[in-house]
Order: structure tokens, then C-alpha cells, then sequence
């Protein structure tokens, strides 16, 4: 039984096929779930600012009748800023709630807290490592709009160095859907560009991907999914000129009206947000 979810090559298949039968039960009857968790309390501990993730957290915490403990930018408000370690933060967290929800600010903070805390450990994304709920969220969005998830190309666009969600829905599709194509699109910067152990994974299971800078005709014609990121500005904080250079090649791989005139009428365009100049609002 899997405890805790630290990154998302934990799931094996059953895993990962029960909990989209669990999300799509869910979706279809959300009242009968109402209550499950009453009387439990889940603490959401976030070291990064958030909107979306804390939120849905907390709303299906509730839902489900669990009540929710909170702190957010941990790292500035919590006994952080005193110095006290993540391992004392969540093994006290623990003695207190029946789950711990962290987003912390470094890759590996959910798998460090998972060592030292006595109930689960939720990865809600630690730095630029990983972001296995959203990946699990965006492959039942493309599960839910895409026929057959075999022989597809998803092409992946942005920050791939620093996008954590990118790295969890590549490890996610590499691993339970190995026969489709990876378009891997973004600015020719070491930094922002596919990390090497990613593309080793991808490697090891067989999946078929590429590498792009700039949008061709050939990608937009044969895109199946487009899964847009922004350029994670605040992993940039001490480097304005290298910021500067990705922003404006990144500006290169925005979706513009005309581009997507040219795709297919079944593909579908994602974004995890927020949401930059990448995709405007006319799309």
C-alpha cells in the first residue's frame, strides 16, 4: 500500500488505474463521497506561495468533511525563518493532523519530510522537482479528452528545467504510456532545457521524443496535446541576464491564434498556471 506520495513513479499501474476510477466516481457522484474524512485533520504546509494547489486541496479536504490547518509562504511565517529544520516542522505537524499536504521550496523536501513524520506525506511540488498531483490532474483531463492515449504526440513547451510538472506528467506517460511521441519544446538554455535524468528515464522506457526550439510545421500539423508552462521567473531571482535571455526566446514559443488555426480540431491546448504571455487571451 502506498503511504505517502513523494514523486510519481511510486504508482504502478493498478494504483494509478484505481485512482482515475476513484476520480471519475468522484466527478460523477460527488455527494456520496460527502463525510469520508470527518473527523480527520490534514495540514497544509506550503514553503512557496500558492493559489490553485492549496486551494483544491483545502476544498476536497473539506468536501469530503476533513478540516484543514494552515500555513502558506512557510519559509517567511513558520518557525522556518528561525531556523528550525523541515524534519522538527513536520515531525511536530504530525502529532498533530492525519496528513500533510508540503509544498516546499527545494526538490526532495516530500520524500526528506516523509522520513521523519508518522502519518502521509502528499508532494503538493517541491521546487523544481516534481508535482506528481498535477500530473495525475492532467492526465485525467487528457484521459478524459483524448479517445486512445496510444501513438499520440504530446508536445511539452516552456521551462522544462524548472517545470515540475513537466518532469511529473514526463515520468508519468513514459512509465504507463510508453507508445507516444514527446515533443520537448523550449528556449536553447542549458538551464531551462529537459534535465539529462528525465530524458535518461524516457530512454530506459522506450519512449520516442525529440527536441525543438521554435515551432514548425510539422509539430503544430501533428500535436495531439500542448501542454504550455511559463518560465519560472523566481528560480531566476540572482541571474536578470540569463532571466532576460529565456524570456525572450521564450516569447518565441507563445501560442498565437495563427498557430493554433493550424492544428488539428481534436487537440486539445493545457496549461498548469499561472499563466503568463504564453498563451493569450483571445485562446
Amino acid at each position: 500500500m502506498l503511504r505517502h506520495l513523494y514523486e510519481i513513479q511510486q504508482l504502478d499501474g493498478r494504483q494509478l488505474s484505481g485512482l482515475m476510477a476513484l476520480a471519475r466516481a468522484i466527478e460523477a457522484r460527488p455527494g456520496y463521497f460527502q463525510g469520508r474524512l470527518a473527523g480527520r485533520r490534514i495540514a497544509m504546509l506550503f514553503y512557496e506561495p500558492s493559489t490553485r494547489t492549496r486551494f483544491s486541496f483545502e476544498a476536497a479536504a473539506q468536501a469530503l468533511g476533513a478540516t484543514c490547518i494552515s500555513t502558506e509562504n512557510a519559509r517567511q511565517f513558520s518557525s522556518a525563518s528561525k531556523g528550525e529544520t523541515l524534519a522538527d516542522t513536520t515531525l511536530v505537524a504530525s502529532g498533530l493532523v492525519d496528513a500533510i499536504v508540503l509544498r516546499y521550496d527545494h526538490a526532495g523536501g516530500a520524500e526528506e519530510a516523509a522520513r521523519y513524520v508518522t502519518v502521509p506525506v502528499i508532494n503538493a511540488g517541491d521546487g523544481t522537482g516534481q508535482h506528481p498531483t498535477q500530473a495525475l490532474l492532467d492526465l485525467y483531463t487528457i484521459l478524459k479528452h483524448v479517445d486512445q492515449l496510444e501513438g499520440k504526440e504530446i508536445v511539452l513547451v516552456g521551462d522544462l528545467g524548472n517545470g515540475r510538472t513537466v518532469h511529473s506528467l514526463a515520468y508519468l506517460l513514459a512509465k504507463h504510456y510508453p507508445n507516444n511521441r514527446l515533443v520537448l519544446l523550449s528556449p536553447n538554455v542549458r538551464e531551462v532545457k529537459m534535465p539529462p535524468h528525465i530524458l535518461d528515464y524516457l530512454d530506459s522506457k522506450g519512449v520516442a521524443w525529440r527536441v525543438g526550439r521554435v515551432w514548425n510545421r510539422e509539430v503544430v500539423r501533428s500535436a495531439d496535446v500542448v501542454y504550455m508552462t511559463r518560465v519560472q521567473q523566481e528560480r531566476f531571482k540572482d541571474k536578470p541576464t540569463l532571466h532576460a535571455k529565456v524570456v525572450e526566446q521564450a516569447s518565441r514559443l507563445n501560442l498565437i491564434p495563427g498557430l493554433v488555426g493550424r492544428m488539428k480540431p481534436s487537440t486539445i491546448i493545457m496549461h498548469p498556471l499561472p499563466r503568463l504571455a504564453e498563451i493569450p487571451p483571445e485562446i
